[in-house]
């Protein structure tokens, strides 16, 4: 019984515990981040951590996740980590290459190895606009490679399919048996 309750205690305070370590992490305010630069389908974006974000020349982990390879300095994939050092101030200034065929959003994490503090950062990505468009000799549209034909003609087509083919098995059993009389 002294096991079971010592276990008990335990796991209560580990409990208790975890959360506080958790918190010890400052974390950067949105206020202190900002994004400059082209979020365009090949653009670089730069994503700016005001000073005191970090502590001063402290090294800062800069990680990018997102649908498709980004470059981060001059590495692509999906997923990109690279250290840079902070200013004297604490700032940090990473410029992040979307790919060409860049699509939803990407997150930017940059942890301080010293301090702990985190900062984060969404770069949404914006399809190529018109300007690609005309380079490929089209008005920006997109090409028709569809049917006109509707839902309901395509179900009454396979209706009457269905239909017919019934009817040929049923003519063909009714044949069967006035044969064999």
């Amino acid at each position: 019984m002294k096991k079971l309750i010592a276990a008990i205690v335990l796991a209560g305070a580990a409990l208790i515990a975890t959360p506080a370590a958790a918190n010890a992490a400052g974390y950067v305010p949105s206020s202190n981040v900002s994004v400059s630069g082209s979020s365009v389908a090949g653009g670089t974006t730069i994503i700016t951590f005001g000073p005191g974000s970090f502590v001063g020349n402290e090294t800062v982990n800069i990680s990018v996740t997102g649908a498709g390879a980004v470059t981060l300095g001059a590495l692509p994939t999906t997923t990109v980590s690279k250290a840079y050092t902070a200013s004297a101030n604490g700032s940090v200034s990473p410029r992040v290459t979307l790919p060409v065929g860049a699509s939803g959003t990407y997150t930017l994490t940059a942890t301080g190895a010293t301090s702990g503090n985190v900062g984060q950062a969404a770069i949404t990505a914006r399809p190529a606009d018109a300007a690609g468009a005309a380079a490929t000799g089209t008005n920006g549209t997109l090409a028709f490679t569809g049917s006109t034909v509707s839902a309901l003609a395509l179900w009454v087509g396979g209706g009457a399919i269905v239909l017919g083919g019934g009817l040929l098995v049923v003519r063909g059993s009714v044949r069967r048996q006035r044969e064999t009389v």
